[in-house]
């Protein structure tokens, strides 16, 4: 399935789905209240309810409330509500038209602020009072382009055509107002997120995200925001972490408790191979925003890294308790299963709940459909989810088995060596082109020697899996250097070299973000090795253990 890699989802999200889309305007009020709070009222959380609570048991406070819009006049009630007591701290209703929004939106926050017996610096009243921009038409674009991404960090469509649409609407929305900071920051986390993920790998999409950036920074030279998409742009676009980590200690003298700080040093952190340290950082974001479900998918992950999968699934359960009709997270708990224990049923079992009850959104799984139906040795079930994958990939953002190459798994899966050879070459031709535009593409050129290494070119695959090891290194990047290990280790297995995949899977076995035992006991890649008594002491070393 397709992993969030880094971007928050607000906590409006939940509010919206409540209200409808006629009555969407409390969530643009509440978060206008998350974008522009200081530090110090980082605890203060949007809920649906007070329901809530439990999900946000750590949170002081709670902020809830309900809007009416008649005509072009709006009628608001916001709550504070002590989460620790279920009791009304401070309630107010407020009737203005649409042009008085903004100015709601200030006194919500300074109240809240009052009540809560906040420090608030000058700078963070400034803030507070600042509204995002006076154009309505810039302001409208700017929220449809945060649907989009919320429904790319959720699963729902296309994750590379919403990144793309919200491109467009932000640009639009500078458009009509050059000065709209927040979309300026907006704009050059989505360029990021685009180059990262591996849709557009190219200069020019770091580029058009440093301008964003320039656009920030023209309009607010000091505001720890600009440090902060300054962060995320050094990692995402160059694994720049010890960049990137001082444009967080920068950002950190304004926005001293903002859960995103810690998340994006809890990401840098595992790049690193620092994972104590980037798990507390991970927890401590969730500590300041336990609502946030991309940042307790990403803290599952992590746990699945370190091979914590008890502490895996807890993590997802509390994500399923606050949106349980998310399929990404539905999928992933089910893969802890697979992982741990080499048990496909519960994801299986979910793949075929979702082609009974809604069909519709199995291409948002399709990924894990696949999985399954390799794992099962499916074929059928296989060439349904490669077909329901369309022009995604299957595997992750930096090795991606496109079409013809999961077609030539499934042939040499099923022994038929023709088709298996037809489907690799033509693959073989595409990587080609792919590699002399990015020739040193580490993961390309680990699928390429995988490619070879099917195909018989022995020598050739070994040369191009080794290199993939030196661009990418572990010390460079402790999760995708891990995987370009285990894919060397898949090119020997394939080639007949059992000591090199043995000697690489013993290494990836001891590292984080390395082999499963799921995946080394289910998996087609390994198939070569089974039987080879150094390949089965690894897979027991990996087994869950007994109490």
């Amino acid at each position: 399935m397709k992993i969030p890699t880094a971007p928050s989802r607000l906590d409006v999200d939940d509010m919206r789905r409540r209200l409808g889309d006629d009555d969407e305007l409390i969530g643009t009020v509440l978060q206008l209240f998350v974008e522009h709070c200081p530090g110090q009222l980082a605890a203060v959380k949007t809920a649906v309810d007070t329901a809530a609570v439990d999900a946000v048991r750590r949170s002081a406070h709670l902020l809830k409330g309900s809007v009416r819009k008649t005509g072009a006049r709006l009628h608001i009630n916001a709550q504070l509500i002590d989460a620790r007591t279920d009791s009304h701290v401070w309630a107010e209703e407020y009737d203005r038209d649409l042009k008085g929004m903004f100015t709601v939106q200030s006194q919500i926050a300074q109240k809240v602020a009052q009540r809560l017996n906040a420090k608030v610096s000058a700078a963070e009243k400034l803030a507070i009072q600042r509204p995002p921009t006076a154009n309505f038409t810039a302001f409208d674009f700017y929220n449809r382009a945060k649907s989009l991404l919320l429904s790319a960090v959720s699963f729902t469509g296309s994750t590379k055509a919403n990144l793309l649409n919200a491109v467009d609407l932000l640009n639009q929305a500078v458009a009509h107002d050059p000065t709209f900071f927040q979309a300026y920051c907006q704009l050059a986390w989505i360029h990021d997120w685009v180059y990262f993920d591996g849709f557009d790998r190219t200069p020019a999409r770091l580029a058009r995200a440093e301008a964003a950036i320039h656009g920030a920074l023209r309009l607010r030279p000091d505001s720890g925001e600009v440090h902060l998409a300054r962060a995320r742009h050094l990692y995402w676009g160059y694994l720049d972490y010890d960049g990137a980590s001082a444009e967080l200690e920068v950002a950190r003298q304004s926005l001293p408790n903002d859960a995103r700080l810690f998340e994006l040093a809890g990401y840098l952190g595992r790049r690193q191979g620092r994972w104590d340290g980037s798990t507390r950082d991970l927890e401590r974001a969730i500590d300041l925003d336990p609502r946030n479900n991309v940042l307790l998918v990403q803290t599952a992950l992590s746990y699945r890294y370190l091979r914590r999968y008890a502490d895996e699934a807890i993590m997802l359960d509390r994500a399923l308790a606050i949106e349980p009709n998310d399929i990404g997270s539905k999928s992933l708990r089910a893969e802890v299963e697979f992982d741990w224990k080499a048990d496909a049923r519960p994801l299986c079992q979910l793949i075929d709940e979702l082609l009974a009850k809604d069909p519709g959104a199995i291409a948002s799984v399709a990924d894990s459909w696949l999985l399954c139906a390799l794992a099962e040795r499916d074929p059928v079930a296989a060439a349904n989810a490669l077909a329901a994958m369309g022009e995604d990939s299957f595997g992750t953002a930096i090795i991606k088995y496109r079409r013809h190459f999961v077609a030539g798994l499934l042939a040499r899966m099923m022994k038929d060596d023709a088709k298996a050879r037809a489907a690799f070459t033509a693959e073989r031709a595409e990587q080609e082109k792919l590699l002399r535009a990015r020739p040193n593409d580490s993961g390309a050129l680990c699928v390429f020697g995988l490619i070879d290494a099917a195909l018989g070119r022995k020598e050739e695959a070994l040369r191009e899996g080794r290199r993939a090891v030196e661009l990418l290194p572990v010390e460079k990047d402790a999760i995708n250097g891990t995987s370009m290990i285990v894919c060397l280790a898949r090119i020997a297995a394939w080639v007949g070299d059992n000591d090199l995949a043995c000697e690489q899977l013993a290494r990836a076995s001891r590292l984080p973000s390395g082999v499963s035992y799921g995946e080394l006991k289910l998996m087609p890649f390994w198939d070569p090795l089974r039987g080879e008594p150094r390949f089965e002491q690894i897979l027991a070393s990996l087994a869950p253990k007994s109490n």
